[in-house]
């Protein structure tokens, strides 16, 4: 019996898109909020942006168990041996939350070096300071959150990880509203630092939501036991690869955040803009992405190589759709998005000069990411590791500074950004279709 009909396809597609944005939400909210206090405004901005870029690497280095833990246990569903990976969960979790804890202790006490080296400097780098020494608290209880995710996608459930991630983004909305702005009489304005408590309680919020729903709508149990599963090798192997990946990813964000830093404030302010709205593309994007990780997990364990051409065409289909509708939303409301996030007109003119190139970036990252996902939901790390970093260092590096030479600034970087892209799609692409084709033909 077939799982692939359009409707299967987006009954986990839509709730992965809806539980996916949990975290650019955030960011966005902050921004949002943030770029319309009564003072300093551009300087909260762009420190919220130089921060949500770091946080945002280590989250995407350690978040990766995600992928991982999707990968092994769809497999073995597939396979019918879920019995023998139920243990690995607990496992994961509490490997990567020890990990963060340790992350904090090693950068909190270094905060103030770690976004000078960001190139944050005076007042934003002040605001910089204070908005991490509080978001960052927030970071293992993210982690568990995506450890969880990762679990319930590997068991073809995408609707519980949606329910708690809604529950997390419109409390984040409201305390941010409640704790930026402040409430006369009650509650005194915080600023900057309001934003960063909003996103810890909404974290906070949606980790006790997933260790609730785990409990009660699974037989995953979440209570560590040893010894470590026949897997947590792989499983290891698996987020080292995605760890190096994820390294190349960032370098390409560090890249990116410190030159339009360097540009200066009204640059950078206009680059978080940007870079979070495109971050929310991806986002989007990614729900397909995500049941192309859960499907192709799953259907490889079976050895079901027709289906997964099959899976790989429909999605494609599905993302670029997606893309080019997300591509026309921009452009119909072009102007209105950035007065969303602030009233500065230099900031303002700065952001729509690069705008357009954010939006017809969608359709390719389309393809990029799926065929990430679907590799991911393979197992075959060491591929994407290798693709991410050939993209990140022979494409995007020597490409930002040759633009950056030619004085092209933020339209430099969003170049850089667009063929970095292309770079990530094709070669998986071909891969994917030159690996599966002849199984599909000869099984």
């Amino acid at each position: 019996m077939t799982i692939l009909s359009t409707k299967q396809i987006n009954k986990l597609a839509i709730p992965a898109l809806i539980s996916g944005i949990s975290e650019p939400i955030l960011s966005l909210t902050d921004a949002a909020i943030v770029g319309n206090i009564d003072f300093n405004a551009t300087e909260s901005l762009a420190a919220v942006g130089i921060v949500s870029t770091f946080l945002s690497m280590l989250i995407w280095v350690l978040g990766q168990t995600r992928s991982a833990i999707s990968s092994i246990i769809s497999q073995y569903l597939g396979a019918g041996k879920l019995e023998a990976v139920k243990n690995l969960p607990s496992q994961a979790i509490f490997l990567i939350t020890s990990l963060s804890v340790l992350i904090i202790l090693l950068t909190y006490p270094f905060s103030e070096q770690i976004f000078g080296f960001y190139n944050a400097e005076g007042t934003t780098l002040a605001y910089c300071n204070d908005y991490y020494k509080i978001r960052v608290f927030g970071f293992p209880f993210t982690l568990f959150t995506i450890a969880v995710f990762g679990t319930f996608r590997g068991l073809q459930n995408t609707f519980h990880p949606m329910i708690i991630a809604i529950i997390g983004a419109v409390a984040n909305i409201i305390l941010d509203v409640i704790l930026v702005y402040g409430i006369e009489g009650y509650i005194d304005p915080m600023n900057i630092k309001g934003a960063a408590y909003a996103s810890v309680f909404a974290q906070l919020l949606m980790a006790l939501l997933s260790l609730y729903y785990i409990l009660k709508k699974t037989d995953i149990p979440v209570i560590v036991s040893f010894p470590f599963n026949k897997e947590i090798k792989r499983f290891s192997l698996m987020i080292l690869n995605l760890f190096v990946r994820t390294l190349a990813l960032n370098t390409t964000l560090y890249f990116a955040t410190s030159y339009a830093t360097d540009y200066g404030t009204v640059y950078i302010a206009a680059y978080t803009i940007a870079i979070n709205l495109w971050f929310f593309g991806a986002f989007l994007i990614d729900g397909y992405a995500s049941a192309g990780n859960i499907l192709s997990g799953r259907l490889y364990g079976a050895k079901s190589y027709s289906e997964l051409i099959k899976l790989s065409k429909k999605l494609i289909k599905f993302g670029v759709i997606s893309g080019l509708l997300m591509a026309l939303v921009g452009a119909l409301f072009y102007y209105p998005i950035g007065r969303i996030f602030t009233n500065e007109p230099e900031v303002l003119n700065a952001f729509y000069d690069i705008f357009w190139i954010v939006l017809a970036m969608q359709p390719l990252c389309a393809i990029a990411f799926i065929f990430d996902g679907m590799f991911k939901g393979l197992g075959w790390m060491k591929y994407l590791r290798n693709i991410l970093l050939g993209a990140t260092f022979l494409v995007f590096v020597p490409l930002l500074l040759w633009l950056d030479s030619l004085e092209l600034q933020l339209y430099g970087i969003f170049i850089a950004f667009t063929l970095w892209i292309v770079a990530r799609g094709v070669p998986l692409l071909i891969k994917f279709y030159k690996t599966f084709r002849p199984l599909a033909q000869n099984p």
